[in-house]
């Protein structure tokens, strides 16, 4: 699985962080990270997995199998973010019709 190095760096950037932290936050070092961004080395799946994960992105879109940089699985800490992961766990909990009441009120919020 290649990853397309373009969209490693664009999502890296994106979130601000250097490819010192990139390394930190998947949990690897730095030399392997760099070359993964240079396209010198290919990530296990696995890895891949975490860096789509850090990187706030798919696996898909890493490969270039999909134009849609969002990611598909969305990680939450009860500890680190208990609020949020309590809001998770009420709606996971609500209907489908609720559900999309509770996205509708959440956009007004964010245009």
């Amino acid at each position: 699985m290649d990853i397309d190095i373009n969209r490693l760096k664009e999502c890296r950037e994106k979130i601000g962080i250097s490819k010192q932290e990139a390394a930190r936050r998947i949990g690897i070092s730095q030399p392997a990270y760099l070359r993964y961004e240079s396209g010198d080395r290919k990530p296990s799946l696995q890895t891949t997995k975490e860096i789509a994960r850090v990187l706030n992105t798919s696996v898909d879109y890493l490969v270039g199998n999909s134009a849609d940089n969002n990611p598909t699985l969305i990680e939450i800490s009860k500890v680190d973010n208990s609020e949020l992961f309590r809001i998770v766990e009420l709606c996971s909990q609500m209907d489908e019709a609720h559900q999309k009441k509770i996205i509708s009120y959440i956009n007004k919020f964010n245009p």
